[in-house]
């Protein structure tokens, strides 16, 4: 199966991907991790921990503090899927990830990335 592939595979290996993504787009790795962070709920050290440790995806959501209660209003297509119709919660999580890079990369408003949150994280969780 597909999906056990991608939750099986390193956070670290992907999360390079996500920067040069935005950065070629003239955005930046904080922006990655601030959208990283207000997702996930890790600070800063703990995402970084993350990669340091090359968790897979399903670590790192299982390890992450929290989902933002803010997530479920990320909608949108990403590989073709809407975000909001997948069923495996696993897989919405690691799409939101990719919809949320997505929208950096694109320009989108941090503000409207962010899904209104008025709380800008710069150093780490709340």
């Amino acid at each position: 199966m597909a999906a056990q592939r991608i939750f099986a595979m390193p956070f670290a290996d992907v999360y390079p991907l996500y920067i040069a993504k935005v950065e070629r787009k003239g955005h930046s790795k904080e922006d990655v991790d601030t959208v990283t962070r207000w997702l996930t709920g890790y600070d800063q050290d703990g995402l970084e921990a993350a990669v340091d440790e090359r968790v897979d995806f399903e670590t790192f959501f299982d390890q992450a503090p929290r989902l933002n209660p803010n997530a479920s209003l990320i909608t949108g297509v990403i590989c073709g899927v809407r975000v909001e119709e997948i069923d495996d919660p696993l897989m919405q999580k690691i799409r939101y990830l990719d919809k949320l890079v997505d929208e950096v990369a694109r320009g989108k408003k941090m503000s409207s990335i962010l899904r209104g949150d008025d709380v800008a994280i710069p150093g780490g969780g709340r």
